[in-house]
């Protein structure tokens, strides 16, 4: 039997353990966010962000920082032959890390590795009918988050949304900000809501927005929103995201409410960078 004293030390230091790794992994973060970006990165990240000048010096900075803890704690994996290049990993974490410029303090904190792909890529899609009759089917995709701890992109897509911000659509901004709204879990359209923005004000909206983009759809009416967005709660908040992002203009004038609630959300108002 182990004696009571060293049963209470290993205790004491798993405690001890579990109370410091914050401090550690905010102490190497904090590091991480003041290396230089070399000026190569800096032309990257304007060829793939015409909207980067538009930034404030503060706002530059942090996606800087943000981009450098990005690189270093998340995986990248060519797949289908695709080597993964310095650019591929820069214009993606650039991307993504639009969604952090508020400060939250997580890095997609479920998300492991990112699968990138040359072009559309093959995934199986299992299909009910009639209640009982079960099919698979194979279909092209540009992406994908999973709950658990991937997202997978089609390079070409990346490329292709990186220089035609303005059509409202991007495959990064849509399959990042669905790793928001997984984050407790859930695929819901709900992600973790901080202080700014009232849970109440949040399902009101959303409910409303969402309802009326059906309704739209159905009608073949055309919106500023993506359609795929009327598939269900969680694809349209990130629909709405990339509209928030690459249309907000259109979004705040025909959905004034909307655009307002993202923008107590993220804590920004992507309107000035265009």
């Amino acid at each position: 039997m182990m004696p009571t004293v060293v049963v209470l030390s290993v205790i004491g230091i798993i405690i001890g353990g579990i109370f410091l790794l914050p401090l550690v992994q905010q102490f190497r973060r904090d590091r991480l966010k003041k290396r230089a970006f070399t000026p190569q990165w800096i032309t990257l990240i304007q060829q793939y962000l015409p909207f980067y000048h538009r930034l404030t010096p503060n706002e530059q900075r942090r996606l800087q920082g943000h981009v450098q803890v990005f690189l270093a704690e998340k995986q990248f994996i060519g797949c289908a032959g695709l080597k993964v290049t310095e650019e591929i990993r820069l214009v993606v974490a650039a991307i993504a890390c639009l969604l952090l410029l508020n400060e939250r303090g997580h890095y997609f904190p479920k998300l492991q590795s990112i699968l990138i792909y040359p072009t559309a890529y093959l995934a199986t899609q299992v299909k009910v009918t009639n209640g009982y009759i079960v099919e698979e089917q194979q279909v092209a995709r540009l992406g994908e988050s999973w709950v658990q701890d991937q997202l997978i992109l089609s390079w070409q897509q990346v490329q292709q949304d990186a220089v035609n911000w303005r059509h409202g659509q991007n495959v990064v901004l849509h399959e990042f900000a669905h790793q928001l709204d997984q984050a407790d879990g859930k695929a819901d359209g709900v992600p973790i809501l901080s202080e700014t923005v009232e849970p109440q004000q949040w399902t009101t909206v959303m409910t409303m927005e969402y309802q009326l983009l059906c309704q739209q759809v159905e009608q073949g009416v055309e919106t500023v929103l993506d359609s795929y967005g009327a598939t269900n709660p969680a694809e349209f908040f990130a629909v709405v995201t990339e509209a928030f992002f690459c249309q907000p203009r259109l979004l705040q004038q025909r959905h004034p409410r909307l655009y307002r609630l993202f923008q107590h959300y993220y804590q920004l108002n992507p309107e000035q960078w265009w």
